[in-house]
């Protein structure tokens, strides 16, 4: 059976009565199970998780949009999250009897269905119609404030919907990836220039990690700082890794980590690399844990 994971990011997460009329959109579908979804109040951001037959996760994030342009005012958004829109990003991910080309289309679909709802949109990582697209952050920056200049230059000419700002829902960005890990490691510290400097040194534009993405963010309610991170490619840059990186330049300011979140779905494998690692456990795989056994009888 074909299975595709849908993980679309919306701009609330504070008014919970809205974050459930968005994922109500999910619940009890035929053909799709909503896997996972978590607010954040720091970010004002909920992250929904589904898996499902293709279409009928299509169809079931379109009308989730559709809610989120109802119940979602971009000009009274705060949160410490980047955003440029209610309904932020919309990666399609393969699963079985998917393929990346598969998700391209998928994009496409959803992209052209946002469009018409008024709302620009933009195509990223694989389903990017330019190079320059590819990388979410460079799509996204300016965020929702900056968009209205941006918008307007013929470099940034939505692939959907209309060349001009939507001033209640923002832009949206649909766009088919390798699977993402979304690792965040909190710090005993309330300095966000600290979260800046080690997320700076920790991504690839920074000369980190070549498959780490980073920022540093401020979490108010805790009285903490974030250094947030996509690990865009866990086989090639590692959680372990990663936090390991963050340790050592935590170090130099007299900060540790407090803890660490991994936000949403997980890949097995991405867990038992770090597992091996900390365990030191030589040539260790999926194949030893007995819930891997269970899930493939």
């Amino acid at each position: 059976m074909k299975r595709v994971m849908c993980i679309p990011n919306y701009s609330e997460g504070r008014d919970l009565e809205k974050v459930d009329k968005i994922v109500e959109c999910f619940r009890a579908k035929e053909n799709v199970k909503l896997v996972d979804y978590q607010a954040d109040k720091d970010h004002n951001r909920t992250v929904v998780e589904v898996i499902g037959e293709p279409e009928a996760v299509i169809k079931a994030v379109i009308e989730s949009v559709k809610v989120a342009q109802e119940v979602i005012d971009m000009t009274q958004h705060e949160g410490a999250h980047p955003r440029m829109g209610a309904v932020d990003v919309v990666p399609f991910v393969p699963i079985t009897e998917v393929t990346t080309e598969d998700c391209v289309e998928y994009a496409k679909e959803v992209g052209k269905a946002i469009g018409e709802l008024g709302i620009p949109v933009y195509l990223y990582e694989d389903a990017a119609t330019t190079p320059g697209r590819q990388n979410l952050a460079k799509v996204r920056k300016g965020q929702y404030e900056g968009f209205f200049e941006k918008i307007k230059e013929e470099e940034w000419k939505p692939d959907f919907g209309p060349q001009e700002m939507n001033a209640k829902s923002g832009a949206t960005a649909v766009g088919a990836r390798f699977h993402l890990v979304a690792f965040n490691v909190n710090l005993n510290t309330d300095k966000v220039e600290i979260a800046d400097a080690i997320a700076k040194k920790v991504r690839h534009i920074g000369g980190g990690l070549r498959f780490a993405k980073a920022i540093g963010l401020p979490l108010e309610e805790r009285g903490q700082v974030q250094v947030s991170m996509n690990l865009v490619n866990f086989e090639k840059t590692r959680i372990y890794q990663a936090l390991e990186m963050v340790k050592s330049e935590a170090k130099r300011y007299g900060v540790t980590v407090y803890g660490t979140e991994i936000i949403g779905m997980v890949p097995l494998q991405a867990l038992i690399d770090s597992a091996a690692y900390y365990m030191q456990v030589e040539e260790f795989s999926a194949e030893q844990v007995i819930e891997t056994l269970l899930i493939e009888e």
